[in-house]
């Protein structure tokens, strides 16, 4: 399996869609599926009938899955970047395209 480039905890800046330009921090990766889910971004509403558990119903609001390749790791400016591997002392370490910045650790 490869390496993932994107992992729970990274900041992300959403590159294409209705949230394009957005950032937020990776919530949940899941990477057979190939998409991640972002604080805050691609928000959905679900209608809710009153239950039992709960009983005034009403909007869910929740965040949906977004497809891997539509955000980019945020760099320290919070520009979107590409993310290359690179081994340092023996480990496989996760760097910055452009400008070289380590992103692990």
């Amino acid at each position: 399996m490869a390496a993932a480039k994107i992992k729970k905890g990274d900041r992300v800046v959403v590159l294409s869609g209705k949230d394009k330009g957005k950032t937020g921090e990776v919530t949940r990766a899941l990477p057979k599926d190939g998409k991640v889910v972002v604080s805050g971004v691609n928000m959905i509403t679900r209608h809710v009938k009153p239950s039992q558990a709960n009983p005034q119903g009403g909007l869910d609001r929740a965040e949906a899955p977004l497809a891997i390749s539509k955000v980019a790791i945020a760099t320290a400016e919070g520009k979107p970047t590409r993310v290359r591997f690179e081994t340092q002392d023996g480990k496989k370490v996760r760097v910055a395209v452009k400008t070289g910045e380590k992103i692990d650790g």
